[in-house]
């Protein structure tokens, strides 16, 4: 008898199959002596769509709101039929003894196995493989010790849960807004109360109004130092006036003194190691990455390469099972440019605390750290190479020692005012050794509060209390309060981790969701709202908006994961509140006026096209739900290049059919079939020999185009 395993991927699947020794590859699954390996394609099943309930509901009516199946029902995605069928079919087979989920160790790994296992029927026993990474031994190793798959039914209870709030929430509401508004708009559980965050944070910059402030430096020769008093702490003086007279009071005065000198010994312990979140914060600080293009490097480094542990996880923590093996990793990564880094760490036993493994903080997994393979690093791309030294770092860093420096603090007076200093001495390096920047900080970012030059470090001399200090030159300089700063998706990320929105697995996903919905968009390094996202905020119900109620129900589904929370009463309360929304929205009064409207109208029924952004650049749209008209709001471009000016000329379509045009030079050639156009050869014939007739080598205007057409018109005819 054989097991069949179920991995969520076919490049994973390939990969445990060749673990497992099953040398036969067939179209839908490996087979050898004692396994059968299959896989999914991502998610096979999903929740049935509302037709799929009822027919009428494919037209969407307000009327018909909220859509709440006493049971919700699966189905199988139309485009990957035939992988599920394959499953099907090896799920009846009589040698099959048990199933395997070999799946993401996850909640979405497990209802994509779970899914599946519904429809196909399977009734036979199962197990779960649960492993964080997938090295051959981490697969081996797996295999050997295989979980019970019933001890993960709250997991998999869980992710039913979170799906069905999604699709109750998401679908009722997204419908009942676009019907209530004849507007594609698009609402959430979790994007919401995002959303509102970004418009709470716009809100805050609209409101602001800048005060002009001046700061007081007083130049000593040897070092710099700031006014500060007990009623301006932060040593800005809103009055000018009063500046000014304080600025003259002091040039007046007689020679400053050092009134106090403190030295104190301070150390910083290492960052923690790197869970999802916190790694695609740093990618995006130190690269530029998007949380999604963080996420997709991620994957490839683990299944892939297999470099690095289990990627969507929440925890910065090792758990102590993986202690033993932190000193073979660190032998896999004795090469350039890491091998004079981790000799020191290997003369002695690794120096492991709370701090880097501690059970109980560890949830599913573990933090992201690298595996015992020896990475071949001329193999990875850029993006993947930036993204595996972070890991890499992060990782050594834990086995290195505190970042430790005397901080000194000096206190200089003159005419009774005080000024300060402070500067720093670096006593041991530390981890800090393992990167190129002067200043690091596992949170450097603070993107409301700028730090002030009053707390910016300086090397300062040999000083005593009570010297004197002959030089000096005082400068008032003016300066502005800031509005607080939109945020990049690190900071973005950050406050949906303090809010609970979301998970480590799904946050990309969700700013990439409101990305495509036009409801936000990047502008530099910055997210910020549309007009059509500020509009939307406004339709939604003020307790969806708040993060508060979307944090409490993803904290009820980790207490569903552990076993703590109860499932049915979690979905009858997001029944109610499905209602509550969908009923809110019925009689709401609000409007929506479309930000982007144009003024070209629609050829087919004469409403306003909106300009629409999307991956083939930007779109013009009908405006009316009723009519599908779209087309191209710039003329795509060719690789056809002008004969005059060589630049790449545009495609255009007219009644001839389609022809590409030089808008600098008007010239025009019609395009035969490989391009679109009518004609084969014979039309690229007529096309040189109309191009000769009308062009004679000069810029050819509108007239080629009317001869070029009549041509075409006359030879069809």
């Amino acid at each position: 008898m054989k097991s069949l395993v179920l991995a969520e991927k076919p490049s994973v699947a390939k990969e445990i199959a060749r673990v497992l020794g099953c040398g036969q590859k067939h179209k839908h699954h490996f087979e050898g002596p004692a396994y059968v390996v299959t896989w999914a394609l991502g998610h096979l099943v999903t929740l049935a769509e509302p037709e799929d309930y009822n027919p009428s509901y494919k037209e969407w009516r307000l009327e018909d709101l909220p859509l709440i199946p006493e049971k919700m029902k699966l189905k199988v995605i139309r485009e990957t039929t035939p992988q599920f069928k394959a499953i099907a079919q090896l799920a009846k087979r009589s040698d099959l003894k048990e199933l395997i989920i070999a799946t993401d160790a996850g909640r979405e790994g497990e209802l994509v196995a779970r899914w599946i296992m519904e429809l196909v029927q399977w009734r036979k026993p199962f197990k779960r493989l649960w492993i964080s990474s997938q090295t051959d031994k981490a697969i081996r190793d797996g295999f050997a010790s295989l979980k019970p798959g019933r001890d993960y039914d709250r997991l998999y209870r869980s992710a039913v849960c979170r799906a069905e709030a999604d699709w109750l929430i998401g679908l009722n509401l997204t419908r009942a807004l676009t019907c209530k508004h004849s507007a594609q708009l698009a609402a959430g559980r979790v994007q919401t109360p995002t959303l509102a965050a970004l418009m709470e944070r716009e809100r805050q910059i609209q409101s602001f109004q800048s005060k002009d402030y001046w700061l007081l430096h007083g130049d000593f020769g040897s070092f710099q130092a700031q006014w500060r008093s007990s009623s301006a702490p932060d040593g800005r003086i809103f009055d000018q006036a009063a500046a000014e007279a304080l600025l003259h009071k002091l040039e007046r005065a007689g020679s400053a003194q050092i009134a106090s000198v403190k030295r104190t010994e301070k150390q910083e312990p290492h960052p923690l190691a790197y869970d999802l979140t916190e790694l695609q914060r740093d990618a995006n600080k130190r690269y530029g990455f998007s949380a999604k293009q963080t996420s997709n490097v991620l994957q490839r480094l683990y299944e892939q390469y297999k470099l690095v542990t289990y990627p969507r996880t929440d925890s910065r923590y090792l758990s102590t099972d993986i202690v033993p093996t932190l000193a073979g990793r660190l032998r896999a990564l004795q090469a350039a440019p890491y091998a004079a880094l981790i000799k020191p760490l290997l003369a002695k036993p690794l120096p492991v605390t709370k701090r880097i493994a501690d059970d109980s903080k560890v949830t599913d997994h573990h933090a992201i750290i690298p595996t015992d393979e020896r990475p071949a690093l001329q193999l990875l791309g850029a993006d993947e190479r930036k993204l595996y030294d972070l890991i890499v770092k992060r990782f050594l860093a834990l086995f290195y020692p505190a970042y430790r420096y005397d901080e000194t603090t000096v206190t200089a007076t003159l005419g009774g005012e005080a000024f300060h200093a402070r500067g720093r001495v670096v006593r041991e390096p530390g981890w800090r050794q393992l990167y190129e920047e002067a200043v690091w900080a596992e949170d450097a970012e603070d993107e409301d509060n700028p730090s002030s030059e009053s707390g910016a470090m300086q090397s300062l001399p040999p000083l005593s209390q009570g010297q004197k200090l002959d030089a000096r030159r005082l400068s008032l300089q003016k300066q502005m309060t800031r509005p607080p700063g939109r945020y990049t998706e690190a900071g973005l990320l950050t406050v949906m981790e303090k809010q609970g929105l979301g998970t480590p697995a799904t946050r990309a996903d969700i700013i990439e969701k409101l990305l495509q919905t036009d409801t936000i968009e990047r502008r530099m390094n910055t997210l910020q709202p549309t007009g059509k996202g500020a509009q939307l905020i406004n339709l939604v119900s003020p307790e969806l908006r708040s993060s508060e109620l979307t944090a409490s129900w993803e904290q009820e589904l980790q207490r569903i994961s552990a076993g703590q929370g109860d499932a049915d009463a979690f979905m009858s309360r997001i029944r109610k509140q499905t209602e509550s929304i969908v009923r809110e929205v019925k009689v709401s009064s609000a409007e929506y006026k479309p930000h982007n409207l144009t003024g070209s109208r629609c050829p087919e029924c004469g409403s306003q096209l909106q300009e629409m952004k999307g991956k083939q650049g930007k779109r013009l749209v009908c405006s009316s739900r009723e009519c599908s008209y779209r087309r191209a709001a710039e003329a795509p471009l060719l690789n056809k290049r002008c004969p005059q000016c060589r630049k790449k000329m545009e495609l255009h379509e007219g009644k001839a059919g389609k022809y590409a045009q030089c808008k600098p030079c008007n010239v025009i050639e019609m395009l035969g079939e490989s391009c679109g156009g009518r004609g084969g050869r014979a039309a690229k014939r007529q096309q040189s020999q109309l191009a000769q007739q009308f062009s004679d080598n000069v810029t050819v205007g509108s007239s080629m185009e009317e001869a070029l057409r009549a041509a075409l018109e006359k030879k069809k005819s």
